[in-house]
C-alpha cells in the first residue's frame, strides 16, 4: 500500500483499534466538541490561528492567506513531531483526520509518510465519522439489555460500577454523561460533554461489546441532565428485561448522603437546585426544605425528598416506561457495603458468565 493511504471510514472501522495513534488535526475547540474516542488532539492550526488565516482569506486574498497558513501548519506539525513522535519506530501506524479529510490532515499525513511511517488519512474526516455514528445509533442496538431498576438511592450506579469491575458488559449512561440523572444530579467538578461527544461514547462502548452476552444498563429517563439518550437505544432499553434493586429507605438515605456529600458542604448549591421543584411542590414546601439544608438537617431532608418527590415519581413512571418491569428479577441489598454490592453483582453476572 502506498502511504499516506486515503481510506473511508467504512474501511477504517474494522482496524480502528489497531492504529498505534489516532490523531485529530483540528483545532482544540473542534476536538472538545466531539472526536473519535481515543484520539489525541494535535492541531495543525489552533483556534486563534484559524481565525487569523480565515480572516485574511476573506479580507485580503486566498494566496496571501495560504502562505501564512502554510508557515503556521509547518511549524505546528514540526512541534508535534519533536514533542510526541521522535521516539516512534518505523512500524508506528497512525490514523490522521481533520474536519473533512482535506488540507489539515493531508498536510500532516504527507509529512508523516515522507518520514517513513505507514500513515492513514481518513477520507471525509470527522464528518464521515460523525455520519457513521449517527446512522449506527439510529438503529436498535443488536445487544440484549438487562435494565437495572430501583428507586433513587437504591444503588443502581454502584452496582453497575461493581459489575463492570468483575467483567460484566455495562453501559453506564450516567458516567458517560457526567450526571447522576436527577434534578440534583449535576456533578460540580465535571461538566457534561456535548451531545455529540456523549453519542460518540455510547457508540464506542456498544461497539466493544460481545452481542452474545447481555449489556447491563440503568433505567434512565430520556434525558440525563442536558443530554438526550439516543432514541433507538432508549426504545430498546424500555422493551428489555428488568432487574429490580431493593434497598431499605434508611440505607438509601445513607447512600445518598455519601454520594451527594458536595451538597452537605454547600447548602446554597443544593437550595438552588431545589428551586427547580417549585412548580411541583410549591414555594412553601421548597422553603421548608431550604430551612432543613441551611440548618444541617440533611438526613431528614433526604428522607423527605425520597418520600415526597423521588419515590412517587418513580412509581408513577417505571411500569409505564419499562414494559417488562412487572416480571423483573428482584435483588435485595441488606446494606450498602462493598460486599453487599459484590454479592448482588455476582448473582447477576456469575463467575462463569
Amino acid at each position: 500500500m502506498k502511504y499516506p493511504a486515503l481510506l473511508n471510514f467504512r474501511d477504517v472501522l474494522p482496524q480502528l483499534d489497531e492504529f498505534d495513534c489516532i490523531i485529530d488535526a483540528r483545532s482544540e475547540s473542534e476536538y472538545a466538541l466531539d472526536h473519535i474516542p481515543g484520539a489525541i488532539n494535535c492541531p495543525v492550526l489552533n483556534d486563534e490561528e484559524r481565525i487569523r488565516v480565515g480572516t485574511m482569506y476573506k479580507q485580503v486574498n486566498p494566496f496571501e492567506a495560504k502562505k501564512v497558513g502554510a508557515g503556521l501548519v509547518a511549524k505546528n506539525i514540526a512541534r508535534h513531531i519533536e514533542e510526541k513522535w521522535l521516539d516512534k519506530p518505523r512500524e508506528w501506524k497512525p490514523l490522521v483526520y481533520c474536519w473533512r479529510g482535506g488540507n489539515r490532515s493531508g498536510s500532516m499525513a504527507h509529512i508523516l509518510a515522507k518520514i517513513g511511517w505507514p500513515v492513514v488519512q481518513l477520507d471525509g474526516g470527522y464528518k464521515a465519522y460523525r455520519a457513521h455514528v449517527s446512522e449506527a445509533l439510529s438503529e436498535p442496538p443488536a445487544h440484549t439489555f438487562k435494565v437495572i431498576c430501583g428507586t433513587t438511592g437504591s444503588g443502581k450506579s454502584r452496582l453497575l460500577e461493581v459489575m463492570a469491575g468483575i467483567g460484566a458488559q455495562v453501559l453506564d449512561l450516567e458516567q458517560l454523561a457526567a450526571h447522576r440523572g436527577s434534578v440534583l444530579g449535576h456533578l460540580p467538578s465535571q461538566p457534561q460533554p456535548s451531545q455529540k461527544m456523549f453519542e460518540s461514547m455510547v457508540w464506542h462502548t456498544l461497539r466493544g461489546f460481545d452481542t452474545s452476552l447481555p449489556v447491563f444498563v440503568e433505567s434512565e429517563s430520556k434525558k440525563v441532565g442536558n443530554l438526550r439518550v439516543p432514541d433507538a437505544v432508549m426504545a430498546k432499553m424500555r422493551q428489555s428485561p428488568c432487574v429490580s434493586l431493593s434497598l431499605s429507605r434508611e440505607n438509601r438515605v445513607r447512600l445518598l448522603m455519601e454520594d451527594y456529600e458536595h451538597f452537605t458542604q454547600s447548602p446554597e448549591m443544593l437550595n438552588a437546585q431545589l428551586d427547580c421543584l417549585v412548580k411541583l411542590h410549591g414555594r412553601e414546601k421548597i422553603d421548608s426544605w431550604h430551612g432543613m439544608a441551611n440548618s444541617g438537617r440533611m438526613p431528614e431532608l433526604v428522607a423527605q425528598l425520597l418520600a415526597e418527590h423521588y419515590d412517587p415519581a418513580y412509581l408513577k413512571s417505571i411500569d409505564r416506561n419499562f414494559v417488562q418491569f412487572d416480571k423483573a428479577e428482584v435483588v435485595e441489598l441488606g446494606d450498602i457495603s462493598k460486599d453487599d454490592f459484590l454479592a448482588a453483582a455476582r448473582r447477576l453476572h456469575p463467575p462463569s458468565a
